[in-house]
């Protein structure tokens, strides 16, 4: 046996030794964005419920900053061993690909999938009193009929709402004018002031103004609609086939993770967002559970990318 073969099988040994005893200390969870909403609700309920299966804690781990650049390329760094994980989600591994000219990683090469954990559903709304719209289609003929006056608020140049509005404009033809703010907090203030007439974001920040009137939910962005908001169509009823933007959450590792260490943690996933704990807090903010195999999330991101990049492309939409 030459070295080469004798080094491929000691490694391979080494691994399924590994895979075995796994885990047997600590494992860090990287979130690339602030604490608070969505992405803090994912992460720390699935941690939660996996470290119980785990037997060691799952450490949730905020790492904030250049769109989740930089916590990307520290999981991208990091020993394949398993015990750094990162939470995947459409802007890190969708968006900023075709939207940065240079990343510090490569989304294809640096990660293994491991589940898609959660899908939040965005929502297009408008001011309550500044908007007559009641539906999707009266807004676009809204829209039509007042070409680059009407306006709609995001929480900046690149967030999800954005990209959704921009993909929304791409497929409905209308001229809505784009005003970023910093942050989804400031820019829903003045949607709710009529300051700006519409805005897309996920369903937690919007829903207590929703249910006071304020402002007024007239398309969903999933294929389906939403227990929280059953009688508001989705963008596809209202005749745009194919249409989809959700804030997707999914668990992705270092590449050249162990297959069995990969096969462990995807067992642990799955059995977490299939949950009563995780199912419980998910539908307090309208996210949808999902925890599928690898393949299908790796699928999943591939589709994810061909819609994002043609949004990023036609829409012209740089970084900051």
């Amino acid at each position: 046996m030459n070295r080469a073969v004798t080094a491929l099988v000691a490694l391979a040994l080494a691994g399924a030794a590994q895979a075995q005893t796994y885990p047997t200390k600590p494992i860090k969870l990287l979130v690339p964005f602030s604490p608070g909403g969505s992405s803090e609700i994912v992460a720390r309920s699935v941690a939660a419920e996996m470290s119980k299966g785990l037997g060691q804690q799952i450490i949730v781990d905020n790492r904030p900053g250049g769109a989740g650049n930089i916590a990307m390329q520290e999981a991208a760094r990091a020993e394949p061993d398993g015990y750094t994980l990162i939470l995947g989600h459409v802007g890190t591994l969708a968006v900023n690909p075709y939207m940065f000219p240079k990343l510090p990683y490569n989304v294809d090469k640096d990660f293994v999938p491991i589940t898609l954990l959660a899908q939040v559903p965005n929502i297009f709304v408008v001011n309550a009193e500044r908007v007559p719209s009641k539906n999707l289609k009266e807004f676009v003929a809204l829209a039509k009929s007042k070409p680059g006056e009407l306006t709609y608020g995001s929480a900046g140049n690149g967030s999800a709402g954005h990209l959704a509005f921009e993909y929304l404009k791409l497929v409905t033809g209308i001229d809505v004018i784009h005003v970023p703010y910093k942050g989804t907090g400031p820019q829903i203030t003045d949607l709710i002031g009529g300051r700006t007439d519409a805005s897309s974001a996920g369903t937690p920040p919007l829903m207590p103004h929703i249910k006071s009137g304020k402002i007024r939910a007239i398309a969903i962005g999933m294929p389906k609609r939403i227990k929280a908001l059953p009688d508001v169509a989705t963008v596809a009823e209202q005749g745009y086939k194919g249409f989809e933007t959700s804030q997707w959450y999914g668990l992705i590792a270092p590449a050249k993770t162990p297959e069995a260490v990969i096969k462990r943690l995807h067992a642990e996933a799955a059995k977490a967002t299939a949950s009563k704990a995780v199912h419980e807090r998910f539908d307090a903010d309208n996210a949808i559970a999902v925890g599928n195999s690898p393949a299908e999330f790796a699928a999943f991101i591939k589709k994810e990318q061909a819609r994002w990049s043609e949004v990023v492309k036609k829409a012209n939409i740089k970084a900051e």
